[in-house]
């Protein structure tokens, strides 16, 4: 069943168990994968709803609306706690009404666990996984796309870990090869104040390092090539540090293509019968392992290809280094070399399922005052300086990787709720004046133990207690799915929850006896938790003024 499945507890779990119960006294078996327990989409349909008796319906040998109206009769027969009413919907749905009982509950569990502990799991069961993401050439500064693969690869990491899975983050650096050399012919054209050569990097970055560059107009290409991506890759590692990104490790592709590891690779396909040589090139039979045909692992002249090198990079993350599990995340670019990279994983005797590829697609921006300095794209740098990290990390996890986007930078750069980065931190600030007007009035927030949460009745109370609940599930479903955008969702829908509390539900005052506004600084706390946790995930700041 769906909530137990992925490591949740609770009120989820005791509802699977009433049902498992009931099933079992019809002499029915529990269903499995296919019965799931999900919440309900409207208010008056309960609160949790299963698809239980349509799934038993088969091997009882009767119509599920009958077996559901059974079950039900026995799950009320044997309340388990918190539930008010069981009810038959539709060709055989199961709702559950529960009191607000539960949601009294699911918040002291919230303020129980604090920051520190909520929303934490054991999805991942110490699983290692490794994830490699942006690994931009160092040929130039980074751009608004390779930023949403930044955002991407960090906030997904941040929820593996939260879920139980032992992360390690990593940045691939190209630096060898035939874009390294042509980089530096790209700076010594400068020097000479001769045409940039076909192929070769024209932004303005690139004059810049040649007036910068001490090696003289007769230098080796190479030389100069290596000089530049070192000063080039100081730049990206300065934007990664505005984001607030780090990685555990930045792996050299030099370290891959000149000691020895491709070699080593092409040796062990080739005792599968994998490889052949043809034209002095060493080719792949990738055509038999379910590519659409036979893929160049070695050129002519002895240089690896991109998928020569990255296979042998692969073979020593799961081979050498031993992860369970890889996690890329590139470039739609990238998407013609997927399925020869997963075909040769598969060679190499590690299961292709445990690499798993994902590719972020097109960013488009609605604006007429960016610059595009670096060439032919908006500089990752350019657009930070115009509205900010919280603001990019927050837009830039609004959506799926899978989806292509277009950000309107007007509604980015308006300080109003309907900004929607505003909004979330806007109700983190104003969980933040609360605290300070019950600090300025000394009045002291009593133990949780002795706080009558019961007093919470409010809808706007109970909302926002349902949005803090949902949290825990919502972040294992997003490291499950790989789907980080999922934290977002539910920041806004929080906050959206305690906009509406806080207009609605006065928390200090003459008007609020001293029991309700005891159990509302409590609801407040939760809510700080809830919301902090979430920006935490998303790397985004939480701030106590705005």
């Amino acid at each position: 069943m769906s909530l137990r499945n992925i490591g949740l507890c609770g009120q989820g779990e005791l509802i699977e168990l009433s049902i498992a119960s009931a099933l079992g006294s019809l002499g029915l078996p529990s269903g499995g994968e296919s019965v799931h327990v999900e919440r309900t989409a409207r208010a008056d349909l309960g609160d949790f709803f299963t698809n239980a008796a349509m799934i038993g319906a088969k091997g009882a040998g009767r119509p599920p609306r009958d077996l559901a109206q059974d079950l039900a009769e026995i799950i009320q027969s044997n309340p388990f706690p918190n539930l008010s009413r069981v009810e038959v919907a539709g060709p055989g749905f199961i709702n559950f009404h529960l009191d607000n009982s539960w949601l009294h509950e699911a918040l002291g569990q919230v303020i129980r666990a604090g920051e520190s502990e909520f929303a934490r799991s054991n999805l991942g069961a110490g699983e290692t996984v490794m994830v490699e993401f942006v690994s931009a050439n160092p040929t130039g500064p980074l751009h608004v796309g390779n930023g949403w693969l930044c955002s991407f690869g960090d906030t997904l990491s941040r929820v593996l870990r939260r879920s139980g899975y032992q992360v390690s983050t990593e940045y691939y650096v190209n630096d060898t090869g035939n874009q390294i050399r042509t980089l530096g012919e790209s700076i010594l054209a400068w020097v000479r104040a001769e045409p940039v050569p076909e192929g070769g990097y024209k932004g303005d970055y690139v004059k810049e390092l040649a007036a910068r560059y001490a090696g003289g107009d007769n230098g080796d290409p190479l030389i100069a090539g290596k000089w530049a991506s070192q000063e080039i890759l100081a730049n990206i590692k300065a934007s990664l540090d505005r984001l607030g990104i780090s990685f555990d490790v930045w792996f050299s592709q030099a370290q891959i293509e000149e000691g020895g590891s491709v070699d080593d690779t092409i040796a062990l396909l080739d005792s599968k019968d994998l490889i052949y040589h043809q034209d002095g090139a060493i080719w792949l039979k990738s055509s038999v392992l379910g590519d659409s045909r036979d893929r160049v692992l070695v050129k002519s002249n002895g240089d690896p290809t991109y998928l020569g090198g990255d296979i042998a990079y692969h073979r020593n993350k799961f081979l050498v280094r031993g992860f369970d599990r890889v996690i890329d995340a590139f470039g739609a670019d990238h998407h013609g070399q997927v399925a020869s990279l997963k075909a040769a994983v598969g060679a190499l005797g590690i299961d292709p399922d445990h690499l798993e590829i994902y590719l972020g697609q097109m960013v488009s921006l609605v604006d007429k005052k960016m610059s595009k300095r670096e060439g032919n794209y908006v500089g990752l740098d350019d657009l930070l300086d115009d509205i900010g990290v919280d603001a990019f990390r927050f837009l830039s996890l609004a959506k799926s990787i899978n989806e292509s986007t277009t950000l309107d930078l007007d509604v980015v750069r308006t300080k109003s709720m309907d900004n929607p980065v505003y909004y979330v931190q806007y109700a983190h600030a104003r969980i933040a004046s609360i605290e300070r007007v019950r600090l300025d009035r000394s009045i002291n927030r009593a133990e949780l133990e002795k706080v009558d949460l019961s007093c919470l009745v409010h809808q706007r109370e109970l909302d926002l207690i349902r949005a803090l609940e949902e949290i825990p599930e919502v972040v294992v479903e997003a490291a499950r799915r790989r789907e980080p955008f999922k934290i977002t969702n539910q920041a806004r829908k929080v906050a959206d929850r305690f906009h509406g509390f806080y207009h609605d539900c006065k928390v200090i005052g003459d008007s609020v006896s001293e029991d309700l506004t005891q159990a509302r600084l409590w609801l407040v706390e939760g809510a700080r938790i809830g919301l902090s946790t979430c920006l935490d995930l998303l790397g985004v700041s939480k701030p106590e003024a705005m």
